[in-house]
């Protein structure tokens, strides 16, 4: 029996949100440089996406490029910004042939000109797309979303189009840049790695965490179907006693 058929797809999360960690290792594992890790993450990415989509989950949020990274060495920033528009060229017709529609978060104006021109055309070209949204986390951070969220309300408030008492966590969730989307319900970490690393801060606060040993590059759909089964043993609580959720179920 396969797992992935082992799955419930009544239970699935309807936005899994991914730290894709472990590329420098792998490759330094097999004596090459950190871009050849980066390289081969790409077909990981493809598979997710794919098993992603095909068992019915609606968003699919990647942490592709944190504001922390470019304080990598140079040539590693530069070979990951190439392959970032190769990559977009490259998955364009494979996303449209799955229905599946490209968004981007971050603060993507600091992204070099042809990588924002790149997505930009990759976004246009997907956007009628309806079977599942595929979001990179570009040049994102946490901190980075809740600090434009609240410039964006401490400008209303000072402009006078609300007050301080207006100000409630579904004011500063509808200014933060993955408005629209359900939170994430489950958050998956590749590389044995259990840290948010400054990803979805506020978006993460009641999502199941899973910490995965193997290396990005490795991680293949039946590592993705290991993870959602693990979610699907387990009891959302939200602040609430086990009876309590069972009365409601």
């Amino acid at each position: 029996m396969s797992l992935q058929s082992l799955i419930d797809l009544s239970n699935l999360p309807e936005h899994i949100a991914i730290i894709m960690d472990g590329n420098g290792r792998w490759a330094k594992q097999k004596g090459k440089e950190r871009i050849f890790g980066h390289k081969n993450g790409v077909a990981a990415v493809r598979e997710t996406t794919e098993a992603a989509a095909e068992l019915g989950v609606k968003y699919l949020t990647l942490y592709a490029f944190s504001t922390e990274n470019w304080t990598r060495p140079k040539l590693e920033v530069n070979a990951l910004m190439t392959l970032l528009v190769k990559s977009l060229k490259g998955e364009l017709k494979t996303l449209n042939k799955n229905n599946i529609r490209l968004t981007a978060i971050g603060d993507l104006s600091n992204l070099p000109k042809n990588c924002q021109k790149q997505l930009a055309e990759v976004i246009e070209e997907t956007k009628e797309n309806t079977r599942m949204v595929l979001n990179l986390a570009l040049n994102y951070s946490g901190k980075w979303d809740l600090e434009q969220s609240m410039k964006k309300i401490a400008k209303e408030v000072e402009n006078g189009s609300i007050s301080s008492a207006d100000v409630n966590a579904d004011l500063i969730a509808s200014q933060l840049s993955t408005y629209g989307m359900p939170d994430p319900e489950f958050m998956i970490r590749t590389s044995g790695e259990s840290r948010l690393s400054n990803f979805l801060l506020w978006q993460l606060a009641y999502a199941e965490f899973y910490f995965a040993e193997v290396l990005w590059p490795d991680f293949r759909k039946d590592d993705f179907y290991h993870a959602i089964l693990s979610y699907q043993k387990r009891e959302r609580r939200f602040g609430k006693t086990g009876d309590q959720i069972k009365q409601l179920s």
